[in-house]
């Protein structure tokens, strides 16, 4: 007996899906796919200069997959993750990396907030793919007697 028929899509109660999960189209990245260029670090002012390590850190930022995600509407956040970046590389101030990891949360630079962002990085993905694929080939590659797995 197969038991009772499953309940119909319109009346199930739990639809394991994100509430919040969105595409919104990716004008920024449709662009920087046709340029090839990222947006430029905006000079400080006061003829001051960035700390080298905040310019790699944005050219990290937006040599990254997460960048494809950011949208023109979110480059002045980046750039406040930037001051923040070059004061703390200049003062080595503990609030200031504080504020660092909160913002850096918001743009999907740390595993776990990609992770909530439902986000993932397609070379983690493919890795999974391919173990699942050398899995199966070596599920499939059987000796005609089982026991003899037993003896490699």
């Amino acid at each position: 007996m197969p038991g009772p028929m499953p309940k119909s899509l319109a009346i199930r109660q739990r639809r394991n899906k994100a509430a919040s999960r969105a595409t919104l189209p990716a004008e920024l990245a449709a662009e920087r796919l046709r340029t090839g260029q990222r947006p430029i670090l905006p000079d400080l002012p006061d003829g001051q200069k960035w700390h080298p390590m905040a310019r790699k850190f944005w050219r990290l930022i937006w040599a990254s997959p997460m960048s494809f995600e950011y949208l023109r509407a979110d480059e002045p956040a980046l750039l406040r993750l930037m001051y923040l970046v070059n004061a703390f590389w200049h003062e080595h101030s503990l609030e200031v990396a504080k504020e660092i990891r909160l913002m850096e949360r918001e743009f999907g630079l740390t595993p776990l907030s990609r992770r909530r962002l439902e986000w993932s990085v397609a070379t983690a993905e493919e890795a999974k793919d391919r173990h699942e694929q050398k899995r199966i080939h070596r599920a499939q590659v059987v000796d005609a007697d089982p026991r003899g797995v037993l003896e490699s």
